[in-house]
């Protein structure tokens, strides 16, 4: 093919017009690429500073003792500091809607409960935070057995005793929970409903508060978790009746279960790890590895064990599942004894 010279400038500019975009093309597939690999670089990098885990109760609760029990592992197997943040108040909502509003980075994470991740939800009109949509469901992290306990000052040893007890004393007996909406409330005003006793209820903003006035004797009966009561009633300060779980607890093999004075009695809480909602699903996968790995180490796991928290693991979707299964079976419950929040 022959060009004149007046075709050589058109060829000229045609080229050069190919050259610019094939050059414009390449370098958008170049920052395509780099923004598609930049998360995974990030993912990579994840923890580079001290992690924050909210604990959305006062220290000396169940919850408190797992994250004080994991928290020297955690930051082992993450290379950065836990740092344990106590955010108490209404019921772990106060704690967990702090969390719900954080950056989804995977740097402020909440150890929830049944209560903050669960009950609240039939218990209050309205929430501050929806566990279903305004969290990332990491891991469940272990189940709590309850036992029953009274203050030695009430003559009852057994649970039979006890109904006998409440029933002689009617509206004089007061019992205390970690916050309306907690299992200890549901449980003990279900307790109340099947034994047609009637007690005072006296909610407390955690655990450890609880723990308090029943030793002082301001509260005379309590359904709560075994790592709270269990060491004073080993002590000698409080007197334990019977566990809520449905089995005996290899923990305490000779306290019978409420359920075998009260079939289908039960009362079992239990506890798991959230973080904001959008949480990267490789850094999700990061964190719950960690926590899993973490509660399968043996010194990790017996210091749960003797307390009564049970570990559990396993993936995040099979969290998400538990979840929505326990808001639907606790607002049932809730609506069923008339419980709601004050």
């Amino acid at each position: 093919m022959k060009l004149s010279r007046k075709g050589l400038p058109g060829l000229a500019r045609a080229v050069s017009q190919h050259r610019r975009r094939a050059l414009a093309w390449v370098g958008s597939a170049l920052a395509a690429a780099a923004l598609m690999a930049l998360p995974t670089a990030a993912f990579a990098a994840y923890p580079d500073k001290p992690i924050r885990l909210v604990v959305p109760f006062p220290p000396g609760g169940a919850v408190d003792f797992y994250a004080r029990v994991v928290q020297p592992a955690l930051g082992e197997v993450l290379g950065q500091p836990v740092i344990i943040e106590n955010k108490a108040g209404a019921s772990g909502m106060v704690g967990a809607a702090l969390v719900a509003q954080a950056p989804p980075d995977g740097y402020t994470l909440l150890l929830g409960n049944i209560a903050s991740l669960a009950i609240n939800v039939g218990i209050y009109a309205k929430m501050p935070y929806d566990p279903r949509k305004d969290l990332t469901h990491i891991v469940r992290t272990v189940d709590v057995n309850y036992v029953m306990v009274v203050h030695p000052s009430v003559p009852a040893r057994t649970v039979p005793e006890f109904i006998a007890y409440a029933k002689a004393n009617a509206g004089k007996v007061a019992y205390g929970t970690a916050g309306n909406g907690s299992l200890p409330h549901l449980g003990t005003e279900s307790f109340k409903a099947m034994t047609g006793t009637e007690m005072t209820h006296v909610p407390y903003k955690g655990g450890g508060p609880l723990v308090t006035d029943l030793l002082g004797g301001q509260i005379q009966v309590a359904i709560a978790d075994q790592a709270n009561l269990m060491p004073h009633v080993l002590s000698g300060k409080l007197r334990a009746l019977a566990v809520a779980t449905t089995k005996r607890s290899p923990n305490a093999p000779d306290l019978p279960t409420i359920a075998e004075s009260l079939p289908g009695f039960e009362a079992t809480a239990w506890q798991g790890l959230a973080a904001p909602a959008g949480l990267a699903p490789d850094v999700t996968k990061k964190i719950n590895e960690a926590f899993n790995k973490v509660m399968a180490m043996p010194a990790v796991r017996d210091k749960l064990m003797a307390a009564g928290l049970a570990p559990v693991g396993g993936t995040p979707e099979q969290f998400s599942r538990f979840i929505d299964s326990e808001i639907n079976k606790w607002t049932k419950i809730a609506r069923d004894v008339g419980a709601t929040a004050d």
